[in-house]
């Protein structure tokens, strides 16, 4: 399993680095930004596990972010932190598509059990899989099965494999991918055809997004 991927959006510079080194202890990665707009930019390039928003942050609130990221088919699991405490607030955050809310000031473990919370239903439970047509990725065994067969992958092709099926129905970029399969030999975008393609010829359906990079459709 790879290092869960966090998108922190926070202006304050002290709780965002307080945060950061507490995610970073867990085994998180986190990537911080302070305004709506760099959050969107980077939403562009790279695909998360998971997203921590500030409500009031400069360019793009956090409600107005979360928004367009859902208008645009971004289900990213998403938890509001914020010192706005109304009902009010609270009904918009979930209206625009918030997996969860949490008040600040708030307990650094409250927050890590809610993530996990959120990670573990992504990811799906122990005894579940992901299912694409006749295919089926089992997450705690890291094993792809076809109508019930066990497929054999390499490493980098089991890695890619990981990637499409934790993120069902988006767009992963080229830079992502590679980033994701790491600095060995097969990280190059050559090397990457070579791998999407052997993946398609065992039947699994990915689509190539041009002039940006590949998902994995259900439909």
């Amino acid at each position: 399993m790879h290092m869960a991927s966090l998108l922190l959006v926070e202006d304050d510079i002290t709780l965002a680095e307080t945060l950061i080194d507490l995610l970073e202890y867990e085994d998180f990665q986190v990537t911080w930004v302070s305004d709506g707009k760099r959050a969107l930019d980077v939403t562009f390039v790279d695909r998360f596990d998971l997203m921590l928003f500030d409500v009031n942050v400069p360019f793009i609130n956090g409600f107005e972010l979360l928004k367009l990221l859902r208008d645009s088919g971004d289900s990213t699991p998403a938890i509001f932190i914020t010192a706005l405490t109304d009902i009010a607030s609270l009904s918009h955050g979930f209206e625009v598509g918030a997996d969860d809310y949490l008040k600040k000031p708030f307990d650094f473990d409250e927050l890590l059990v809610r993530i996990n919370a959120l990670l573990k239903k992504r990811f799906a439970s122990e005894s579940e899989s992901i299912n694409v047509k006749e295919f089926s990725y089992s997450i705690t065994k890291n094993e792809l099965y076809r109508q019930g067969d066990f497929v054999g992958l390499s490493p980098y092709e089991l890695r890619l494999c990981e990637l499409f099926f934790k993120h069902l129905d988006q767009t992963l970029s080229k830079e992502t991918l590679l980033f994701e399969l790491g600095h060995g030999e097969e990280s190059s975008e050559g090397a990457l055809r070579v791998l999407i393609n052997r993946l398609r010829k065992i039947g699994l359906p990915i689509q190539t997004v041009r002039g940006i990079g590949y998902r994995l459709e259900t439909a």
